[in-house]
């Protein structure tokens, strides 16, 4: 079998990027150029790095022979009517993108499932801007390796009821009686946990705490047209669908993924742990 040096990898890969990532994606390619897994996840909470991260390995395992592609949970968001026909029939919160149920799981599965194989695959493209679904692409596999990247990519139902006390503004204001976070949690056990059993592997972008997510996401907001970009408020209380999990999953998931990235509070990479042989 070839083998293939990280630090090698890693000179080839964009000096533009930051050199921790850099090195990560490299030795995630190495390691997958021997293991050869088919569908990996990276899961982590907004702003963690998982989209340059995404970039950075398509480009790494191509220096290792493997032809990788990188889908973004974000882009199988259910359409801006969709969510809206979804607020109406089972809580207004569901208009708004981001937690479990608001993504085209069926979708995702299929591709998931298509791209390792031969042919054409559509894959839908949502602009978060415009808050909606625009055209698709259309990509020829097949693919030595489909990585699907997300905020919650390898999260765990919880145990939430509509009993479960809110945590956080939103829950108290607009989800006094549990409806939205019980539902949330069904369909991440019904509909999303089933997706995350198919991957081979799962790396875990560990954020050090919600304030860095608070952060981090403000940050990414600078690449959006001002018109359409959300201040610190807005922010906060976007980040506030997304907090039960993500503090959920910064409890637990380490104990599972084959690979954690523990993430120090200026976005760089302080430490990998790999339960990989």
């Amino acid at each position: 079998m070839k083998t293939f040096d990280a630090a090698r990898v890693e000179a080839r890969l964009d000096p533009s990027a930051p050199p921790d990532y850099r090195g990560l994606a490299a030795r995630l390619a190495v390691a997958w150029a021997r293991d050869r897994p088919v569908r990996v996840g990276i899961g982590g909470g907004q702003g963690a790095g998982k989209s340059t991260l995404g970039r950075l390995i398509e480009a790494a395992c191509a220096e290792v022979d493997l032809r990788a592609i990188v889908i973004g949970i974000d882009d199988f968001y259910r359409t801006r009517a969709e969510r809206r026909k979804m607020a109406e029939a089972i809580h207004p919160l569901f208009e708004t993108r981001g937690p479990p149920g608001t993504h085209d799981v069926e979708a995702l599965a299929t591709a998931l499932e298509a791209l390792p194989s031969p042919g054409e695959v559509a894959l839908p493209r949502f602009d978060k801007g415009l808050d909606d679904r625009v055209e698709d692409v259309r990509v020829e596999g097949p693919f030595d390796l489909v990585v699907l990247e997300g905020w919650c990519v390898g999260a765990r139902a919880d145990g939430i009821r509509r009993d479960t006390p809110a945590i956080n503004e939103l829950e108290r204001e607009r989800d006094a009686d549990g409806r939205w976070r019980a539902e949330v949690e069904a369909r991440l056990a019904r509909d999303y946990e089933p997706l995350w059993d198919r991957l081979d592997e799962l790396v875990f972008l560990q954020v050090p705490d919600l304030d860095a997510v608070r952060r981090w996401r403000l940050e990414q907001e600078s690449s959006i047209a001002e018109a359409r970009r959300l201040d610190a408020d807005a922010v906060d209380r976007f980040v506030q669908f997304y907090e039960r999990i993500t503090l959920s999953m910064l409890e637990e998931t380490p104990r599972r993924a084959d690979w954690t990235v523990v993430l120090a509070g200026d976005h760089s990479v302080a430490e990998v742990v790999s339960r990989v042989g």
